[in-house]
This record gives C-alpha cells, structure tokens and sequence, in this order.
C-alpha cells in the first residue's frame, strides 16, 4: 500500500515535502520513529501531519469490516507542559488536540472524495494496552494518527509461522485482504495531492461574545477564512457541525454566546480546499 501510494504520489508536484518514512526496532521501543521524530523536533522542521499505517492489510476475517478504517488520534497531547495542561483544562479542549483536528480532517476528505473507506475516528491514542510509531511524533509535539483495519486478527500478529490444532498463524500474504489494501488508508490519502500548505493559524479570543483575531497574518494562495463550531453538548464535537465563510478577515465578531459552543478558525484556498482547523487560545 506505501509503495503504490508513492508510486501515485510521485507524479505531481506539491508545495512541500512528502517522506515515506519506514522504521525499524518499533516492538523494541518504538526505535526507529523516536529517532527520526527527535531529530525532526531538534532541527526544527515543520511537520504537518504524521499519517501511521499499522495494521493495514485488511484480514479475511468473518468479522471484518472491508468498508472501514480505524483513525486513532491522541486527545490531551503528550507533550503539553503544565502550564498547557492548566489551561487545557479549563478551556475543556481534551478534544481539540492537533492529532484530533487531522483525524477530523481526514473524515472530511474521506466524506468529499470517493474513497470506498470510511475512517472510524477512535478518539484514543491507540488501541488498549498497545501502541505505535505516531506516539513518538506525539511525543515530540507533532500532529500524528494510527490508521488500522477495522478488526486485527492476532493470530497473524507476533505469531511464528506454524499450524497448531488445525490453526495457521503468522503473517503471511495469502491472509491479506488484496482488495481492501489499495483502498484503505493510501487511497484516502490520494486526495491530498491537492492539499496547500496550511495557512499559519494562531487566532486568540476574547471574552466579548465569540471573538477572535490572528496574531500572524496568513500565507498563500487564500480565498478567506471558516469559523467552525460544534455543541459543547450532546456529541461532544466528535466532527465540526457549522461553518460559515468570514471571507479574507483577521477580526471578527459573532452573535452568539461561545461558551455554548467549542469553535475553530481555518483558512481556505482560492480553490476550496480548507487547512487544518486551527482552536484559538485566550488572549490573557
């Protein structure tokens, strides 16, 4: 699946750099990922968006759903410090992670674009008691998300190749979904060959009635910008319910009471394509 998604990719031009990155010693520490993560965060580069395919090979299980992906995504980032702890707290942004707007992110394109996958957004780091390489760029503060088929069949994981009471285990390729594989993650990624470099987004607010400005003007080829909200209630703004075009602003001001709501701002191109939402901090 990574070698056709590259093969794919490797077509058009982009505005900024893709790494199909693979990496070893995970099941020994997550070795490789730490490595490259670290010193990713130590020369200063600017990640976007960590895609981790783990579990990708789509099992002909009974109890397999071939028309879904898990999207795993961290909520209270790991790498906050205290200070953006207290204030995570009291803002009740558990949800509004970096990691959890890509995985927001991610279902609307997979909702825009025909992909034959539904992302599954697991609202969870990863799966209970186990974990994967994008911790280690969470852990260095990057924005980063697990894709994983819909159910795992653990005989073929961490299983020696062998038959035991009539069972094989191992992974092996004829278990592999052939049919699931092209479509499951890599296809979904395919439609960000047309995704702009995300407009730097820093918006603050204050405490009048759901306002907010930028603190840095945006770049790139910008059509205007989206105020997104959901309900604090109900969902629990498991996806951005509104939005509503503010066209090319740095300030604005809206009719309505934003403790009710939690809100995000994020830019639009000229061709309609949205940057990641960005959730605005306080302005004191």
């Amino acid at each position: 699946m990574s070698l056709e998604c590259a093969r794919i990719l490797s077509k058009p031009k982009f505005p900024a750099t893709i790494i199909f990155l693979t990496v070893a010693g995970e099941e020994q520490g997550l070795n490789g990922s730490q490595h490259f993560a670290q010193m990713a965060k130590q020369q200063g580069w600017n990640i976007e968006a960590v895609l981790n395919n783990d579990i990708v090979g789509g099992n002909k299980g009974a109890d397999q759903e071939p028309g879904v992906v898990r999207v795993f995504s961290e909520g209270v980032p790991v790498a906050a410090e205290e200070k953006q702890l207290r204030q995570i707290r009291s803002l009740g942004g558990e949800n509004d992670s970096n990691s959890r707007e890509l995985a927001r992110y991610i279902a609307d394109v997979s909702r825009a674009y025909e992909t034959g996958v539904t992302p599954l957004l697991i609202f969870r780091l990863d799966r209970y008691l186990r974990g994967g390489d994008h911790r280690s760029f969470n852990q260095q503060g990057f924005a980063a998300v697990r894709f994983t088929e819909y159910r795992e069949d653990f005989n073929h994981q961490h299983q020696n190749v062998r038959t035991e009471n009539g069972i094989e285990y191992g992974d092996l390729p004829k278990f592999v979904d052939f049919d699931y594989v092209p479509t499951s993650p890599g296809s979904m990624q395919l439609p960000w060959r047309r995704w702009r470099p995300r407009p730097r987004l820093r918006p603050m607010f204050g405490l009048t009635p759901a306002s907010w400005k930028m603190t840095r003007r945006s770049r790139g080829n910008l059509r205007g910008r989206e105020w997104l909200r959901s309900r604090v209630a109900g969902d629990q703004q498991s996806q951005w319910e509104h939005a509503q075009n503010l066209g090319n602003t740095t300030r604005a001001t809206l009719k309505l009471s934003k403790d009710n709501v939690i809100f995000a701002v994020r830019a639009v191109d000229n061709e309609g394509h949205p940057s990641l939402p960005a959730v605005p901090v306080p302005e004191r």
